[in-house]
């Protein structure tokens, strides 16, 4: 007898969750809200340790900047970089890439999950580019929400890192480190980024990002946080209590390794 697959509960976006949402599934270890006058602090840590955070996306241009991210979901970016490295060098503008075909696109990112389904959103937005925008990357969310495969992450990504909007793409790191440190305590993915864009200090607005992404996928992992070398523990509320009492005593965080805070991989080329 064929079981009745288990009602799925609705994120953001508000229809039921799909097999590609990964909020719908994603671990959320909670800790109590960040106190307010620890918020500063806790990013003037991270920026401290990394001033110059970075996506570890390679990318030369904000197309190929689009490309990527929208490559991206439910992969790494070591394994988006390895399959873009040959795709952006014989196609590097929307125009080239749409004259690639979709089943020559597939070929080159066989190795991404998804490649398929990629394949075709990636090549369908290139056609919009080059017939709707001369080929160029549109500005504003609602234009960039409108391209195949590009969903609010992707245009945050992009606002971001392209055009430099004070955006916060929630992915699921930074949705894990926002929940676990207390940073924005929410059940959704917009939840947080709304809670997140409230509570950031504007100075800190435009890389913070970054910085909280590169800090769940290096320090506060989902499976086994690495709390005895985190440099903000001393404000997260899921910290081990003895940690914590260290680091508070000696009026620093513990000694931490140089991706504690986010360090990114080398410049984008």
């Amino acid at each position: 007898m064929t079981r009745s697959p288990p009602r799925s509960p609705v994120p953001a976006h508000g229809r039921p969750a799909q097999p590609g949402d990964w909020s719908a599934r994603v671990e959320r270890p909670r800790g109590a809200p960040v106190k307010r006058a620890d918020i500063a602090p806790f990013f003037e840590t991270l920026r401290d340790a990394n001033p110059e955070p970075a996506t570890e996306l390679d990318y030369a241009s904000v197309f190929e900047l689009l490309a990527a991210v929208l490559l991206s979901a439910q992969a790494t970016d070591r394994g988006v970089n390895k399959a873009t490295r040959a795709l952006f060098a014989v196609a590097p503008t929307p125009a080239k890439m749409l004259a690639l075909g979709v089943d020559r696109l597939e070929n080159a990112i066989r190795t991404i999950g998804l490649f398929r389904t990629k394949a075709k959103n990636l090549h369908a937005t290139c056609r919009i580019l080059v017939e709707q925008y001369g080929g160029k990357v549109p500005r504003t969310r609602e234009q960039l929400e409108a391209l195949p495969g590009v969903g609010r992450k992707t245009a945050n990504v992009i606002l971001n890192n392209a055009f430099g909007d004070p955006t916060l793409a929630v992915d699921t790191h930074v949705f894990r480190v926002a929940n676990r440190t207390g940073l924005a305590v929410a059940d959704n993915v917009l939840e947080v980024e709304e809670r997140l864009l409230e509570r950031v200090p504007p100075e800190y607005l435009p890389n913070a990002h970054h910085w909280l992404i590169l800090h769940g996928r290096y320090i506060c992992q989902a499976k086994r946080p690495l709390c005895e070398v985190c440099a903000v523990a001393r404000f997260c509320d899921s910290a081990p209590a003895a940690i914590k009492r260290a680091a508070l005593a000696s009026g620093a965080a513990p000694a931490a390794s140089p991706q504690s805070s986010g360090v990114s991989a080398p410049a984008n080329r």
